[in-house]
């Protein structure tokens, strides 16, 4: 088997994995979770925005990979539904800074739980060289997203 052989089926596994792992975790947490779905990229932005308080929509839309009129768009929808504060950003009144309400807040706390309950009782029961092995390679993981990141920004189009 040569090497780019092995890297497409490595590249194959490895989002097929991960989408069917984020499908499922999806589907089971919104079930246990009292509170209609998001689209994902709503929730999406919600993560970036809890992890990033007081981000600006530009900085946000660099995160998600987005364009900023999508991220925008994005925001409209959840500051109508409550769940994001845009206040105009003291040093540019053009620009707008980004926090949760505590809807938004009490909404992902119960969505974190669900979903650290679903997978974590999964790892739990999981073998304990699987359970090394899965964190082992977060590290990795976490540089090939930089690195595709990088690709992509420098090539300026998706790839």
């Amino acid at each position: 088997m040569t090497d780019v052989t092995q890297s497409a089926e490595v590249v194959g596994e490895l989002m097929s994995i991960t989408a069917a792992l984020r499908r499922l975790s999806r589907r089971r947490t919104a079930e246990a979770v009292a509170v209609p779905p998001l689209p994902e990229a709503q929730r999406e932005l919600l993560f970036v925005v809890a992890n990033q308080p007081g981000i600006g929509i530009g900085i946000a839309a660099q995160a998600l990979d987005l364009a900023g009129n999508s991220v925008s768009t994005l925001v409209n929808a959840l500051v109508d539904q409550g769940l994001l504060h845009r206040e105009p950003d003291p040093a540019d009144r053009r620009a707008a800074r980004l926090t949760l309400t505590t809807k938004a807040q009490e909404r992902m706390a119960a969505w974190r739980a669900a979903r650290a309950a679903l997978i974590g009782q999964a790892l739990d029961r999981a073998a304990s060289e699987d359970r090394a092995a899965i964190a082992a390679a977060l590290p990795a993981l976490r540089r090939l997203l930089d690195q595709v990141r990088t690709d992509v920004h420098d090539t300026g189009r998706d790839l």
